[in-house]
């Protein structure tokens, strides 16, 4: 399977492709990805970046590159992510330092969750959060999350914000 092709008002939501790791590849490579895996050289990173685009053939979800409608330019990635060792299906989100502040993240995580919502059913999702990461923390909750501390996380200490869909599992 490959990503559908979402739109919301400001973003268009597609398949990652190969100039995206360029962007990933920055962004991991700097201290803001201390919270989200980071910071990785290029080499453990494209592995961990080809790892979360292989989830569409794998399971048939997977993240999303995000591109300003009315620019074309990148700004980042939302997605429903699952690597070795999560236990669920996690909402995660990352946007390019310029695109920061602008409230794309939000507008397509929303986006990707009604899409979870029609295509599989699911009960909920998750976001594992670093409880240093206060923007994340913050964005979980605007887009209606709850913190859920029976939910397990990665690591010890993460908070788990759970987005309930209304499913069936």
């Amino acid at each position: 399977m490959i990503a559908p092709t979402l739109h919301t008002a400001r973003l268009t939501l597609r398949m990652p492709k190969l100039a995206d790791f360029e962007h990933w590849a920055a962004f991991f490579a700097s201290d803001r990805s201390r919270f989200e895996r980071g910071p990785m050289g290029r080499v453990e990173g494209y592995r961990a970046w080809a790892a979360d685009v292989a989830l569409w053939p794998l399971r048939g979800y997977g993240a999303f590159g995000l591109d300003d409608r009315a620019t074309g330019a990148y700004v980042g990635e939302v997605g429903i992510y699952q690597p070795e060792g999560f236990p669920e299906a996690e909402l995660g989100w990352f946007v390019i330092p310029e695109a920061e502040g602008k409230g794309y993240a939000a507008e397509a995580a929303r986006a990707v969750i009604d899409w979870v919502r029609a295509t599989f059913g699911w009960g909920r999702l998750v976001s594992i959060i670093d409880p240093a990461n206060a923007r994340s923390l913050a964005l979980g909750l605007r887009i209606g999350g709850v913190i859920d501390p029976t939910l397990p996380g990665v690591d010890p200490g993460d908070v788990v914000i759970r987005h309930d869909l209304g499913g069936r599992g």
